[in-house]
């Protein structure tokens, strides 16, 4: 077996811990990034313990170019060959219609979730495209394929992951290098703590009376989609839980 070097940015919880977990389960060595060093620090030191595999815990916010660019132009000489680029930080914060919406809240998505995934992408692709090979995946959502109410600016962020995950695609062809967005429904994480800014009552309700997926299921999807041949390549896909139609249809019991 190959073995890789993935990068994963928020790993500290989730989506991307459940990702670190099952790529160093089978053996791959990990650059795991954050910004809570403490929680960071911790799953590195529980990888490294459990699997026998190498991990280079990264802190700094993906928010910050300056970091970013830091992070890449300082990887170690052993590190630098990278494999697999999983652009998984993001969130959503707030739920209100766009005339009552929170300014600071459409700052955090949108630097999160785009300036941060073209952060990573502009600083970390290079070092892919001098390989001529690598496999990066983006972390969509429903809501880059459809807009739900009160979604705005979320929805907004996540079209536009749709929209770059196309454009990479095709911008890295020459490369040899894959391009994939995973696009999940509702996902039981810290997602909806995140969105709801603190409130578990409103959190839990997202999930009442359904089956959500969990970080664990993401995680599989995006260890398959880097194990298939080299001529094979999953440009996109949208999974939900069976209970989940669409961005707002559930069958709730």
């Amino acid at each position: 077996m190959h073995i890789k070097n993935v990068l994963i940015t928020g790993a500290t919880s989730g989506i991307g811990q459940a990702t670190a977990r099952i790529f160093a389960a089978n053996g791959h060595r990990l650059i795991i990034t954050g910004r809570r060093k403490e929680r960071l620090t911790k799953l590195a030191e529980e990888i490294k313990a459990q699997y026998h595999v190498e991990v280079l815990p990264l802190v700094f916010d993906v928010r910050d170019y300056n970091a970013v660019k830091a992070a890449a132009d300082n990887l170690p000489e052993d590190w630098r060959s990278i494999d697999v680029l999983v652009n998984n930080a993001g969130l959503a914060v707030g739920l209100n219609p766009i005339q009552e919406g929170v300014i600071d809240d459409w700052e955090r998505m949108i630097d999160t979730n785009i300036k941060g995934l073209l952060y990573m992408t502009r600083c970390f692709a290079p070092l892919m495209m001098a390989n001529n090979s690598g496999h990066i995946i983006n972390i969509g959502s429903i809501a880059g394929k459809e807009v739900y109410p009160n979604g705005n600016v979320y929805c907004a962020t996540k079209h536009a992951v749709d929209a770059l995950s196309k454009a990479m695609r095709t911008d890295m062809l020459k490369y040899g290098i894959k391009v994939t967005q995973i696009a999940p429904g509702a996902v039981e994480t810290e997602f909806s703590l995140v969105r709801f800014k603190g409130d578990q009552e409103k959190a839990d309700n997202v999930y009442k009376g359904i089956t959500p997926l969990t970080g664990d299921d993401i995680a599989a999807l995006i260890y398959y989609v880097t194990t298939l041949p080299s001529h094979v390549c999953i440009n996109d896909m949208v999974v939900t839980p069976t209970a989940q139609a669409n961005a707002s249809i559930f069958n709730r019991s």
